[in-house]
């Protein structure tokens, strides 16, 4: 264990404080109320492996990134960014919307989990319309919705693999999936995977669906911008190419941004130490 200098260590404390609220504010953490009645368990239950997944706040950061970019390659799931949202000035909005969706669907009580839930079928009920071949697209549509909880849980588990436990059992990952397939169906999902074989098999059924076109490309660039502020930028940039590294082979050939195989080990060690250091901060063991 390291020991820090007695002279030092208010300083530290007052950094590692400082960067914790920083990171707080981002994700709006400190915008929600997580208590449970006693007796409910909420809609996923405090035993489940959802909690030690969706706790991991780098794991989620890189995993979230991943997921938007392989969303995005859903034209469905590109026409409502493209038609409805600001994504060229508000990718950490979007990134703070969700990151509260699932803390309150996953730790908060049942009447708030299914309070969120309505309120994003209520926003999506305004989401709709034709994509560029003529298709019409509707943000309720049980598939494309099947398609963003896929998206996302596959992306959170496979960071929370990579950089906080390798060991996650098999048995531990295919409840992860099961647990929280309950939150898509809520939202209207369905034939929702309850495996990491289902996910495995949803993946080459929809692949012919995906795409990778001049839309798909700019909301990428969008996403992966750096920021003004210098600090969240350095963070943001190690994590997106981490998020970048983290894609499934297929969807980084789709996105045209495969990294090269020599600069994995940096990528990979580089958002390993940004984990610990967010780990640190927010003094999880």
């Amino acid at each position: 264990m390291a020991i820090v200098d007695p002279m030092i260590a208010p300083a530290v404390d007052r950094a590692r404080a400082s960067l914790a609220q920083a990171l707080r504010e981002m994700v709006g953490s400190g915008e929600l109320d997580l208590a449970r009645p006693p007796g409910d368990d909420g809609l996923i239950g405090a035993s489940s492996p959802a909690w030690a997944v969706h706790g991991d706040f780098s794991a989620m950061m890189i995993g979230g990134i991943s997921a938007l970019l392989l969303q995005m390659l859903h034209p469905g799931a590109l026409a409502g960014v493209w038609d409805y949202s600001d994504f060229r000035r508000d990718r950490l909005g979007r990134l703070r919307r969700t990151a509260q969706f699932i803390a309150v669907t996953t730790y908060g009580s049942t009447v708030a989990a299914e309070h969120a839930i309505a309120h994003v079928r209520s926003i999506h009920d305004r989401i709709h319309g034709t994509l560029p071949d003529g298709t019409r697209y509707d943000a309720n549509d049980p598939a494309l919705l099947t398609w963003v909880h896929v998206a996302e849980t596959d992306s959170f588990l496979r960071a929370y693999l990579r950089y906080r436990d390798p060991a996650f059992s098999a048995e531990a990952q295919d409840r992860y999936v099961a647990d929280t397939a309950i939150v898509a169906e809520r939202l209207g999902a369905r034939d929702v995977p309850r495996s990491r074989a289902d996910i495995a098999a949803y993946y080459r059924r929809v692949r012919p669906e995906l795409r990778g076109d001049h839309r798909v490309h700019e909301v990428a660039d969008a996403l992966l911008a750096r920021g003004p502020d210098p600090a969240q930028a350095a963070g943001l940039a190690v994590a997106s190419a981490a998020a970048l590294d983290l894609l499934p082979g297929w969807a980084a050939a789709l996105h045209d941004r495969r990294p090269a195989p020599l600069t994995r080990p940096a990528i990979r060690a580089g958002a390993d130490g940004l984990a610990r250091i967010l780990r640190w901060a927010l003094r999880a063991r």
